[in-house]
């Protein structure tokens, strides 16, 4: 999906929040979305569980340049966008953001809608005061995903692509000590270690329980699992 340069960089003045007077004076529009420096931007984004990093480039124009990169995700057809744009704008209209309004935004929905409408959609607020997208033409809502099926981000294709070219070429050792390990872990197998000696016997160890004993495959561990 694309969007128009122009909304791009809108929608950028309104995450970096760039519109409006953070002290109005006589008739000057006070802000209504919350200035974002460069850390907070980055930060921003961060909340979403994406990487993005802002270089220190123009601010607006750096987040105009992501949120071209996350349109470019799969989504279902042109009156869906992807389902990591719907939540970055879920995520600027949060009613704890609100300033110089009230907790339902007005009037930053009316700015965010004056360069969504560029494009055939507008936000609204659902009554679980999320904040949602609909295709004007269509009135097709777009509904925030629910479970881990959804198209992968560009950002997770990527780290797939990484850990698939890791399995392709790691040893089982290696295997068990940069994955299964870990993983184990932070399920909260605490105690779990990699004892020494062949991998088979590594595997064993991981694979019986969260205890530090090595364990012979034909044996079973009778040790607390947590």
């Amino acid at each position: 999906m694309k969007f128009r340069k122009r909304t791009l960089e809108m929608l950028g003045d309104l995450i970096c929040g760039n519109l409006g007077a953070a002290d109005p004076q006589a008739d000057a529009e006070p802000a209504y979305f919350p200035y974002r420096s460069s850390m907070y931007i980055t930060e921003f984004f961060a909340e979403l569980d994406m990487d993005w990093e802002h270089d220190g480039s123009t601010r607006h124009r750096w987040v105009a340049g992501v949120l071209e990169q996350l349109l470019a995700d799969p989504h279902e057809g042109p009156a869906h966008p992807p389902e990591s744009f719907c939540r970055v704008i879920d995520h600027l209209m949060n009613p704890a953001d609100a300033l110089n309004e009230g907790l339902d935004r007005p009037k930053a929905l009316r700015l965010l809608n004056n360069a969504l409408a560029r494009e055939g959609f507008e936000a609204f607020y659902g009554e679980d005061k999320h904040c949602y997208l609909r295709h004007i033409g269509t009135s097709t809502v777009s509904v925030l995903a629910k479970n881990p099926h959804r198209p992968l981000s560009v950002a997770e294709m990527q780290r797939r692509t990484a850990l698939a070219a890791f399995l392709d070429t790691c040893s089982e050792d290696a295997l068990i000590e940069e994955v299964l390990l870990p993983l184990f872990r932070q399920l909260g197998f605490h105690r779990i270690t990699a004892a020494p000696g062949t991998g088979t016997r590594r595997w064993s160890t991981a694979r019986t329980s969260g205890c530090a004993t090595p364990c012979r495959p034909s044996t079973s561990c009778t040790s607390a699992s947590r």
